[in-house]
């Protein structure tokens, strides 16, 4: 199949994204519709009114110059004009309204989707470019969806006012239709060339406008102001966004340089129309075949038909622009899953986890991360994963969270591949406190209660079992406190260990059969490492739990070790079966850290 024939073309591109666009904007606000169904009417007849009445003015003026007709004409000219002006910047104002309740509402459906997209594809630079171009697509690019259909609404105008004229003309001089007509297809020629090195253009673009977006928004964040300011970060910073700065200027003067000789072929074909309908006219005026006030007329017409004409082309031209624009953010809002989502539904009862020769290797990238990975976790069963940085540890807690699906091999759970499983019942399996864990700006209790309705009971029970109650009861609106200052000057700044606290409260409050310790404590110190894994393993209980982490502090409380290395678990057991191994992995690491547990 030939590369022409696979690609869709503009016109079918801007088809879908009105059939997509269409209906949601109608179903939010179909005032919008109806005021643009106003403006409509009130453009095209606007200026028929000079178009009918100018030339009456003149031949009056040029024959009985009756005072009473002259002012009588005058003002109905004026009055209309002031009319539809006034109507116009009304409608305008309307409108603006409307555009901001459709950018807020687009907006916030993109931001849900990407809330929903499969964790995989924040990682993935493709689907992180596709972000991006939604995001430009719908805004300055086409302008939203308020952007396209006033094209369209401004295409309608021009059609009915292209119909009015076309009717003047075609009677009093036809071959000033046909001059007019050759012209115009010149320059729609002239046009549509245009508009697709324009489209070709802004692909280009997506790379340095998210560089340029990172450093210009994402670096204004006030955490990253310690690291700037103590590493001298600044003038690398403005390096960078000069260096890219420069690349987009350069790749405009570009775009620029290939629409110059086409800008100036659409002058001499515009000159061109002028001279011809000037020339015929004159003639026509000359030879006594019309009036003075039809030549005027039929000028005015010809102008208002070539702008007309000139203005559909550029609205459809516009609409397609401007569509495949947006059409980036329907790309976006039906980007494809990237793992496999079954419909069986998980059970009440104890679970039985089973990794079978399970390997992964990250999206376009050849290296394994986990090769030939065979473990089993049964319920209630508490396991700690220990292993250098790199070796492995947290995919494999991506992949048991199905972040990510395994490349080769299979997960089970309770004897049935994961993936037949409704994602989001099997997700709901797991409390998982990460080492990156995110606290939000909002108060305590949405932190860890979300978006549940939590009794501040059960919450205070929570609070005192991860040992916040004491900085709580020290805040004057407690648990209604905000964290951070981001939203809230009187927002709290917690210290990493109460974060960490907030953080396994939430863990807890899920009340998932899994939990799940990602190195949420790999910044501090040994000992107090082992003191949040003693609290939590005591909070846990029964529960099926796992311990993740480079250091020992959590093998004390588990009934099973994997030692991962090199991406494959490479010693399992009990913490007295691989302590005595010689020349064992975690023998090595545990009498290099036994000195720091020491009483």
């Amino acid at each position: 199949m030939k590369k022409s024939a696979e690609k869709k073309s503009t016109f079918d591109i801007a088809i879908k994204t009105i059939k997509y666009f269409f209906p949601i904007a109608w179903k939010a606000h179909k005032g919008f519709f109806f005021v643009g169904a106003l403006g409509v009417i009130v453009t095209a007849l606007t200026p028929f009114v000079s178009i009918m009445l100018s030339p009456m003015i003149i031949d009056e003026l040029m024959g009985e110059r009756n005072i009473q007709r002259l002012i009588l004409y005058a003002a109905a000219i004026v009055l209309v004009e002031v009319f539809g002006m006034l109507a116009a910047s009304i409608i305008s104002i309307i409108i603006e309204k409307y555009d901001e309740k459709y950018q807020n509402l687009f907006s916030e459906l993109m931001s849900k989707r990407v809330m929903e997209l499969d964790f995989q594809h924040t990682e993935d630079k493709k689907a992180l470019d596709q972000i991006n171009l939604a995001r430009e697509g719908m805004s300055w690019y086409s302008g939203g969806v308020v952007g396209i259909f006033q094209q369209v609404f401004t295409a309608v105008t021009q059609v009915v006012i292209i119909i009015g004229v076309m009717a003047i003309i075609l009677t009093k001089a036809p071959l000033l239709f046909v001059i007019t007509a050759v012209l115009l297809i010149i320059n729609t020629l002239i046009r549509s060339k245009q508009n697709k090195i324009d489209i070709e253009f802004y692909s280009e673009l997506a790379k340095s406008n998210r560089i340029l977006g990172y450093l210009g928004w994402e670096l204004t964040d006030f955490r990253y102001g310690k690291d700037i300011r103590l590493y001298g970060a600044a003038d690398m910073m403005a390096n960078k966004w000069e260096t890219y700065n420069n690349i987009q200027i350069k790749d405009w003067k570009n775009n620029a340089d290939k629409h110059m000789p086409l800008n100036l072929l659409s002058v001499v074909a515009s000159a061109t129309r002028d001279f011809g309908a000037y020339f015929y006219l004159g003639i026509l005026a000359i030879l006594g075949k019309i009036t003075i006030g039809a030549f005027t007329q039929l000028m005015s017409a010809s102008a208002t038909f070539n702008s007309s004409m000139n203005g559909l082309i550029n609205c459809v031209q516009e609409i397609i622009k401007r569509t495949n624009y947006a059409y980036e953010y329907v790309k976006f809002m039906d980007y494809p899953a990237s793992i496999e989502k079954g419909d069986r539904h998980t059970e009440n009862k104890p679970h039985t986890i089973e990794f079978r020769n399970v390997g992964f290797t990250y999206p376009n990238t050849d290296v394994k991360v986990l090769e030939n990975v065979n473990i089993t976790i049964k319920q209630g069963e508490h396991l700690s994963v220990v292993g250098l940085n790199g070796a492995g540890k947290t995919t494999f807690i991506k992949l048991l969270c199905r972040l990510y699906d395994p490349t080769e091999g299979e997960i089970l759970l309770d004897g049935v591949n994961i993936k037949e499983y409704d994602y989001a019942e099997y997700m709901s399996l797991f409390s998982p406190v990460f080492q990156d864990f995110k606290l939000f700006s909002f108060t305590i209790k949405e932190n860890i209660a979300l978006n549940e309705d939590c009794s501040d009971e059960e919450l205070n029970k929570l609070i005192e079992q991860v040992g916040l109650s004491e900085k709580i009861v020290s805040l004057e609106n407690g648990t209604a406190t905000n964290l951070f200052k981001a939203f809230d000057e009187n927002g709290i700044e917690p210290s990493g260990g109460e974060q960490q606290k907030i953080a396994i409260a939430r863990a807890l409050y899920k009340k998932a059969p899994v939990v799940i310790l990602d190195e949420p404590t790999a910044a501090l110190d040994p000992v107090a490492e082992y003191d949040i894994y003693r609290q939590f393993d005591t909070l846990v209980g029964g529960k099926t739990a796992i311990y993740i982490s480079h250091r020992l502090s959590s093998c004390k409380f588990c009934d099973r070790i994997a030692v991962f290395s090199e991406g494959r678990i490479k010693e399992y057991g009990t913490h007295d079966e691989l302590s005595v191994l010689n020349g064992g992995i975690y023998a090595e690491m545990f009498a290099a850290q036994a000195q720091y547990y020491k009483e």
